[in-house]
């Protein structure tokens, strides 16, 4: 079975590679696919797979085929196959976005069969969710039409909702069987209110799918698709999903009985009657052929969902069976309308006119299919209405309820058949029924685009496949259309294989009813029961079911002859889902508007506001009764957190910029003096980096803000914001302190210090475990430091005409012969802004401090140091350089492209990783070398060392980065700002010195 869903994948991943090669004929090399899924299931009627998939999670790829799951691989790659040969004659050549919607509708045929063979409930709702987005794209396949759109977010929109509150259904059943596979959850349901929430939100999400009431406008809107996608996902799979899961839990619920059995039953068979009747009644005013079927879709999977929600071995047998007819003429009978629409240019049935005449064979094969959605000899669908009244007979009060139901519905079913074929074939003599109110016709084209007719009685309209057909369009006076053409063209003979093949399949079925109930049989007896069950057959002998069935086709026969004509049909729930999305619309306007202010100072308190509200009372209810709390571990750790507290205090009330950014870093400082006092020398020298680069860069920033602080807010708004931050403070202390005081399992990190050498090879415990314990984690952290750097970039680097991300893109002028040069460029700097000393002092340390870094990249697996210290102390060896002499003397210290250097460094950390795959080993595993080397001694290495050595690489080239950013590019914009006000005012603009500046 995995195997067979491999095949779907690489279909799918081919099929816009075929469809450019060989243009529509690719359909037929990829029905191949569900092709084999139907070979299968006639060689093998069951069968058991599983294969591990997350052992942590207790997860597994397990597959399993019984009797209903059968019959669903059967009508998924059975049907599957027939349209996806169909497209190939339906779609003509260059129609656009044809490949991805072949790769589209073969991974939806490949999430369907994962979905309908799935053992595991959890794997089972991950195949559904793909067939929600797999249907999402195939009905709004022509992007351009706005129809399209509507109604591919509605129906997702709706399934997804479903599939959530199924999904929370089956975590309940799931959590409380210890399992999620279909016999673990069967053997243990809860018992009372548990069951009863699981069973209704499990419901939910099987409903929403099937497009039973109250959310089966989805289905009606979404025949915007084209018609195969119609034919295949909205008669014969997707809303079978649902069906399917009523099927798969009616047996274990009606085990289960009580409370929880009722319910299922109420609201299975209530609902499903209800959209028996509401779709069936609207498909009697349908005028589009296409949407009287949606709306009979509608109404047929109301009566599957009662049948097979109803509980019973005899209504199990029969829902089954209906099941099979259902999409075996359903299917046909959609490809029929595509056949209409490609070759009339209309599916409009009051402009078709003796088409039966022109087009016998067309006509044959919609009558066969239409006998058997009728219900009528010999077809499938007979035998599976008969077994429908009979079962419900037998079921008792409960039963004879639901039959009236039923007949009322299968009353309306032969009512909208007989208006369909009768529409679409028949010659009408009738004026005033073709033309109805008006003598004007629209109808929605298989693609979504609408036609209308036009003041000369011509009317041109896309068609489905082919981009043009025509029509004679009803005159204003009640004039006859006729259909274009004198015979069917053709195109017409291929596309009528696969709606010939199903609805010849829905007689030879009907036939072989005692073999069918043979497959099938297997499900309806893991009902109580099941031995006294009638048998199905064409012929039972004149009993109450035949007799219903006689009352049923002249019920409907009499309410067509009955209906008027020319009436605007009903559109059941619409209008409910527009009003609740308007609302939807309305509230997200109105809290945007309140919230998405352009205030930072706003956001972030109400981020900060959340975070007390949520943590805060988390805190409280988890405190632990008792816990250890030390004032200290020494009492020098008294010095640094006093130095933070009184930092922090001052630099509330401060009012100059740079003094609040000083004192908020001398925070920083203080508790990298905490680190160093619990013998962390790594993490106080990576907080003293870090505070110090950061302090560079925000002063940088600062050159373009003004000095002070507005006056803004006023004092009553300065007070609750530093309300907020003590609550902030508190809430945070005590959560961090709670998270390691509550702890109950032993520390994983409690091993580390033991795993350093013989794992990572290093004696640094904070390195191994950087490089070598946790390498992925930090793998993640440096990818989001380049995608942090590429955005500063973005945004900064808008205009780079004389800078980018390697620098100045003009020379500097030639330095004076008269004046020392300690700078490369030293001498672009204005003179008010030059500091010999500084320059001198960055031409001596400038080589130590790389040098350092480099020394601190490669000893720091055993001391401290590391790629990510390395590369900060290397940065900050560039940012003296680019103070020393701006930003000309950067480019000249570095005249690289930073992109280039984060690349590299991305590139180096995973290779390293990929290249330890590559020798045989798992990703990011380290090896250590242990050489002597003559003249040199003993030689250590660790081959995470140059995983070490792209975090390295990564960081400079976040640094260099953000230095031309918000460094280098700042400076130019200051410039140019500058000299935009000289040319303006006619003045010399007169430099202010750095200190003024910030």
């Amino acid at each position: 079975m995995l195997i067979l869903l491999v095949v779907h994948l690489v279909a799918a991943l081919l099929a816009p590679v075929l469809v450019r090669l060989l243009g529509p004929r690719a359909f037929y090399l990829l029905a191949t696919a569900p092709l084999a899924v139907f070979g299968w299931a006639v060689a093998n009627r069951q069968g058991a797979w599983v294969r591990p998939w997350v052992p942590d999670l207790g997860l597994s790829l397990a597959f399993r085929v019984d009797a209903l799951s059968w019959l669903l691989v059967l009508l998924v790659g059975g049907v599957g196959a027939l349209v996806l040969a169909y497209c190939a004659r339906y779609f003509a050549a260059g129609t656009p976005g044809l490949g991805r919607f072949a790769a589209v509708f073969v991974g939806f045929a490949g999430a369907m069969l994962g979905l309908v063979v799935s053992d595991d409930l959890l794997l089972m709702y991950v195949f559904w969710e793909l067939t929600t987005v797999f249907s999402y794209l195939l009905i709004g396949h022509t992007g351009t039409a706005r129809p399209n759109r509507r109604a591919a977010l509605q129906a997702l929109i709706v399934t997804t909702a479903g599939g959530l509150a199924m999904l929370v259904g089956i975590v309940m059943l799931g959590q409380h069987a210890g399992g999620y596979r279909w016999s673990q959850v069967a053997a243990a349901l809860p018992d009372g209110p548990l069951l009863v929430v699981a069973v209704l939100l499990i419901l939910c999400g099987a409903l929403s799918k099937s497009a039973i009431f109250p959310v089966s406008f989805w289905l009606p809107a979404a025949m915007a698709a084209p018609t195969p996608v119609s034919a295949y996902l909205h008669a014969a799979a997707m809303v079978k999903a649902g069906v399917f899961l009523v099927a798969g839990f009616a047996p274990m619920i009606a085990a289960a009985g009580g409370t929880a059995a009722a319910g299922w039953q109420l609201l299975a068979v209530g609902l499903g009657l209800v959209t028996m009747l509401m779709g069936g009644w609207a498909a009697l005013f349908q005028h589009d052929l296409k949407l009287l079927l949606a709306y009979g879709t509608v109404s047929q999977l109301g009566l599957l969902t009662a049948i097979l929600g109803f509980g019973t071995a005899a209504t199990a047998l029969a829902g089954v069976t209906m099941l099979l007819a259902h999409a075996l003429f359903k299917a046909s009978l959609f490809l029929v309308v595509g056949v209409i629409d490609k070759t009339t240019g209309t599916r409009d049935l009051r402009r078709l006119q003796g088409l039966g005449r022109r087009a016998p064979v067309l006509a044959a094969v919609a009558v066969t299919a239409g006998t058997s959605m009728a219900g009528l000899p010999p077809a499938i669908g007979f035998v599976g209405k008969e077994a429908v009244f009979a079962a419900l007979l037998d079921a008792g009060t409960p039963g004879l309820a639901a039959l009236a139901g039923v007949m009322a519905g299968s009353i309306l079913t032969v009512a909208y058949t007989t208006r369909f074929l009768w529409g679409a074939f028949a010659t009408k003599t009738s004026p005033g029924v073709l033309t109805g109110t008006g003598g004007t016709a629209h109808g929605d084209l298989a693609d979504g685009t609408t036609r209308g007719s036009t003041a000369s009685g011509r009317a041109t309209g896309d068609q489905a496949g082919t981009g043009r057909a025509t029509r004679d369009s009803a005159a204003s006076g009640g004039a006859v259309a006729r259909v274009v053409g004198p015979t069917v063209p053709a195109p017409a003979g291929l596309l009528l294989v696969a709606p010939a093949v199903l609805a010849s399949a829905g007689v030879v079925t009907g036939f072989l009813a005692g073999v069918v109930e043979g497959v099938l049989s297997p499900y309806h007896q893991r009902f109580a029961g099941a031995g006294s069950v009638a048998h199905l057959a064409l012929w039972h002998g004149l009993e109450v079911p035949l007799v219903l069935s006689v009352l049923v086709v002249a019920g409907g026969l009499a309410l067509f002859r009955w209906m008027p004509a020319g009436r605007p049909g009903p559109k059941p729930g619409g209008g409910v889902y527009e009003r609740v999305m308007t609302a939807m619309d309305r509230l997200a306007v109105e809290v945007t508007g309140a919230t998405q202010r352009g205030s930072l100072p706003f956001y972030l308190a109400v981020i900060l506001i959340v975070l007390i509200v949520t943590a805060g009372p988390a805190m409280v209810v988890g405190w632990p009764e008792q816990a250890e709390f030390r004032v200290w571990d020494t009492p020098l750790h008294v010095v640094p957190v006093t130095i933070s507290i009184v930092a922090a205090m001052f630099a509330v009330p401060a009012r100059r910029r740079l003094t609040a950014v000083i004192l908020v870093g001398v925070t920083g400082y203080a508790n990298a003096g905490v680190f160093l006092l619990h013998g962390a020398p790594d993490l106080a020298l990576t907080q003293f980096l870090v505070e110090t680069v950061t302090l560079v860069m925000v002063v940088l920033v600062l050159r373009r803000l003004p000095s002070h602080f507005s006056q803004r807010p006023g004092s009553w708004r300065r007070r609750i914001r530093v309300g907020i931050g003590v609550a902030v403070g508190t809430v945070m202390a005590g959560v961090g302190w709670l998270a390691v005081a509550a702890r109950q399992a032993v520390p994983v990190s409690e091993a580390y210090p033991e795993m350093a050498v013989p794992y990572g090879g290093g004696h640094n415990i904070v390195n191994v475990i950087l490089v070598d314990i946790r390498a992925w984690d930090t793998m993640g952290e440096v990818a989001v430091l380049v995608a942090v750097a590429t955005g500063v970039a973005s945004l900064i680097f808008r205009k780079a005409q004389r800078l980018n991300r390697r620098g100045p893109v003009e020379a500097p002028s030639e330095p004076p012969r008269d004046e020392p040069v300690w700078l490369m460029a030293g001498h672009t700097v204005e003179a008010g802004r030059r500091s010999t000393m500084l320059e001198v002092v960055t031409r001596l340390l400038f080589h130590i401090i790389v040098l350092l870094s480099v020394y601190l990249l490669f000893t720091g697996h055993d001391t401290p140091g590391g790629g990510f210290t390395g590369g900060l102390v290397a940065g900050l060896a560039l940012i003296v350089r680019y103070l020393a002499g701006g930003r000309y003397e950067l480019a000249a210290a570095a005249p690289v492209d930073a992109g280039a250097v984060l690349g590299a460094g991305l590139l180096v950390a995973v290779g390293s990783g990929a290249a330890a795959l590559v020798a045989g080993g798992e990703v990011l595993q380290s090896a250590v070398l242990d050489l002597h080397l003559p003249f040199f001694g003993d030689l250590h290495l660790v081959t995470s060392t140059v995983f070490d050595i792209g975090v390295y690489l990564i960081v400079v080239g976040l640094v260099l980065d953000v230095l031309r950013s918000l460094g280098a590019e700042v400076d130019r914009h200051a410039l140019a700002a500058a000299e935009e006000h000289d040319i303006e005012n006619g003045t010399e603009h007169e430099r202010r010195p750095q200190e003024e500046l910030v």
